[in-house]
């Protein structure tokens, strides 16, 4: 099952010369249920004597029992046995023969344990890693506890002859391990990956966390031959997004391994290595094609948790550029992440202002990330170097947009089409058009073209708001009023406005309403049409 290390291999069947394995159900429950007796005996027998090293077996088949409460107790057995027996350097280290040649093989009597206590810790191993499928949560939060605290005790006192490579001492097969469980492809990991995010907080834990998921992405999806798969797919992106990586070098101090001598030469202890092993995860993740939904989650997160952690953010671009692409609500979220590369990190992305006014479209006043909409475009569009052909495009667009919106959007696009008049004073022409005010003319402005060169807005004028002084709602008419009297030089502030909802207008409408008696109708009338006869008795037959 695993290519890591960790093998599926039936645990209890590892040592057939052994007597103590069970060969019948019967004897299965005998051996269980006298196991459960005391666990906690059991390991301590083990401990102070080799010669009880057979009852591991009766620790591994409660591990493996139907009962939660069993199976906790089995887990926290193993824990104390195996870490103990590891700190005792009483695993054999090396390369681990077969049992079978240990047997019949040159070893000592205590190679011979050694060996056979081995075995019994990798099919402990597998039967953990197997646990975190359980269908109980508790039993996988169990397994997964105990898996740490396995690692940890490895790195401390590793089973293998080290050469002091660029891993050292760090169990990285075993990570990579817990890893490839938790990346299920087909059951929903969220709750036990939130878990495991606390572990996330050891430095060189998350180095090498991060290097197995993206080499467990690379394995899978290319043996799905690319396709979308929603379920691994949200279990990469929830472990993925809970990972961050420190600012400074000097926050890299929390190690679940201490290297000692060779610390300060270990790729997990550089900021840069760090950094360079997250931006590869992520942009090896995302070549893929993605959910749909996936693309609003990775982008809501993407300018404030992933650019800034990467060594060269500007690699993200294609990405970008293909979310940008996308359309609608995709692309609204998508300005988040190009804002950061073209005003941080100098990016030149052609046709940007272009893209962005054909982003300007009727749902833009309904998406929830409406207000990130505006707040960048603000920013995108605050510059005194643009051209005023183009200004005058997106103020024109807003306009007409501004006909069909809604209250909330209109008291956001009002004050946005005045600061751009203010910015650009050439623009003013699209207000002192006194022709256009009398005259019932066609609109020259091209709603349809694509182009903001070529859609003809500096020939029109800024009509719709003349038309909004008339909206059903007092504050927007008052809003729409401003345009009669000269613009201040002073810029409106939309960030009070940018998060205004129908109900905080409604409550406000409410709270300004000063009517304290309403006049009704208390006079029942007696007749459908007052003096003018029975006319219902003249057509219709009344009982």
């Amino acid at each position: 099952m695993l290519s890591t290390g960790y093998p599926n291999v039936a645990p209890v069947n590892m040592a057939p010369t052994r007597k103590r394995i069970v060969s019948s159900e019967k004897t299965t429950n005998q051996s269980v249920k006298k196991a459960k007796i005391d666990l906690s005996s059991t390991v301590e027998r083990i401990l102070e004597s080799k010669k009880h090293a057979n009852d591991v077996f009766d620790v591994l088949e409660v591990l493996q029992s139907e009962k939660e409460k069993d199976v906790i107790s089995a887990v926290e057995a193993c824990s104390t046995l195996f870490c103990s027996l590891l700190e005792r350097k009483d695993l054999f280290m090396g390369k681990l023969p077969e049992e079978e040649e240990a047997l019949s093989g040159g070893y000592s009597a205590e190679e011979k344990f050694r060996i056979f206590m081995r075995h019994r810790y990798k099919n402990s191993v597998e039967i953990l890693l197997d646990h975190l499928s359980h269908e109980l949560h508790t039993i996988k939060e169990s397994a997964l506890c105990c898996l740490i605290k396995f690692a940890t005790a490895e790195g401390q006192h590793p089973l293998e002859n080290l050469d002091w490579s660029e891993h050292y001492s760090f169990p990285r097969e075993l990570i990579q391990a817990v890893v490839d469980n938790l990346l299920s492809k087909t059951a929903d990991n969220s709750l036990l990956i939130s878990r495991f995010q606390e572990f996330l907080e050891m430095d060189d834990l998350r180095y090498y966390v991060m290097s197995s998921i993206r080499e467990n992405v690379g394995r899978v999806m290319e043996q799905n031959k690319g396709a979308v798969m929603p379920i691994y797919q949200n279990n990469v992106f929830t472990l993925m997004s809970s990972i961050s990586v420190p600012n400074e070098e000097s926050e890299l101090s929390n190690f679940m391994v201490k290297q000692d001598a060779k610390q300060k030469d270990w790729k997990a202890a550089k900021l840069n290595e760090h950094k360079r092993t997250f931006e590869r995860m992520w942009l090896g993740f995302l070549k893929y094609k993605l959910p749909s939904s996936m693309y609003k989650r990775i982008l809501v997160i993407l300018h404030d948790s992933i650019l800034p952690h990467m060594s060269k953010p500007t690699l993200m671009i294609d990405f970008l550029t293909a979310a940008y692409d996308v359309g609608g609500a995709i692309s609204l979220l998508a300005l988040n992440g190009l804002f950061v590369l073209i005003h941080q990190h100098n990016l030149d992305y052609p046709d940007f202002y272009k893209k962005l006014y054909n982003l300007l479209e009727p749902s833009v006043f309904h998406v929830k990330y409406r207000a990130r909409f505006f707040h960048l475009a603000n920013i995108f569009l605050s510059s005194s170097h643009l051209p005023v052909y183009l200004v005058a495009a997106f103020a024109k667009r807003l306009a007409r947009l501004a006909l069909t919106a809604p209250p909330t959007a209109l008291l956001i696009v009002l004050p946005f089409i005045y600061n751009l008049i203010r910015r650009h004073p050439s623009s003013r022409v699209l207000i002192h058009k006194p022709d256009a005010e009398n005259d019932a003319v066609e609109d020259p402005y091209l709603m349809e073209e694509k182009d903001p060169a070529q859609c003809r807005a500096l020939d029109s004028s800024l009509w719709e708001i003349k038309t909004l002084q008339r909206h059903y709602h007092p504050d927007v008419a008052k809003a729409a009023m401003l345009i009669n009297t000269p613009l201040s030089d002073q810029e409106d502030d939309i960030s009070e406005v940018l998060e205004t909802t129908a109900h905080e207008l409604m409550e406000k409408d409410l709270k300004q309403s000063q009517i304290k008696s309403v006049p009704l109708e208390f006079e029942t009338a007696t007749h459908l049409l007052k003096g003018g006869g029975d006319v219902l008795g003249q057509h219709f037959c009344l009982v």
